[in-house]
C-alpha cells in the first residue's frame, strides 16, 4: 500500500524543506565567519611565540603589567625630582639698558636680573664709560639683596619678578 500525497502538499513540504535548508546554510556561513574571526584573534594573541594555554598567556600579561607599573612609578619619581631641580634653574630674567654717564653716547650700560622660581639669583650690572667698563654682581635671596641696589638694578629685578 503506497501512499501518495497530493501535489500541493508535496510542493509545500518541498518549499519548507528548501527554506529550512537555506536558513541552515546562512547559519553555517555566519558560524564559519565567526569562527574565522576568533581564529584570527587567537593567532594575533599568540603571535609573539609558540602556542600556549590561556593561563600562561594571562600570567605573562600580568607580569608585563606589573613591570610597566613599576617602571611608571620610577618615571613619576624622576619627573618629580626634575621638577624640584628645575625650581633652582634660571626662570625669570629682567634686563634694562641705560646710559650711565652723560659724556658717553647711547645706552651701553645694562643691568640684568637672573632669578630662579624662588626669587634667588643675581643682578649683574655693567657700567660702560669712555675709558673703562666696570661690572658688578650682587646676590639676590628671596627677591632681596644684602647690598644696596641702584635704580636700574631695582628696575631689572622688578622686571624679572613680574614674570
Amino acid at each position: 500500500m503506497e501512499m501518495t500525497l497530493p501535489t500541493p502538499l508535496l510542493l509545500s513540504l518541498l518549499a519548507c524543506s528548501l527554506l529550512l535548508s537555506l536558513i541552515a546554510l546562512v547559519m553555517a556561513v555566519v558560524s564559519a565567519k565567526r569562527q574565522k574571526r576568533l581564529l584570527n584573534q587567537y593567532r594575533v594573541l599568540l603571535a609573539n611565540g609558540s602556542p600556549q594555554d590561556i593561563e600562561s598567556l594571562l600570567f605573562g600579561q600580568a607580569t608585563t603589567l606589573e613591570q610597566l607599573t613599576t617602571h611608571l612609578a620610577q618615571l613619576d619619581r624622576q619627573v618629580a625630582a626634575h621638577g624640584e631641580q628645575a625650581r633652582h634653574h634660571i626662570q625669570k630674567v629682567g634686563m634694562l639698558r641705560f646710559n650711565a654717564f652723560p659724556d658717553t653716547g647711547s645706552d651701553q650700560s645694562f643691568s640684568v636680573a637672573l632669578l630662579d622660581a624662588d626669587g634667588n639669583g643675581l643682578v649683574l650690572t655693567s657700567l660702560y664709560g669712555r675709558t673703562e667698563t666696570r661690572t658688578y654682581a650682587k646676590p639676590i635671596q628671596a627677591g632681596k639683596s644684602a647690598y644696596p641696589l641702584s635704580d636700574e638694578e631695582i628696575a631689572a629685578l622688578d622686571q624679572a619678578q613680574a614674570k
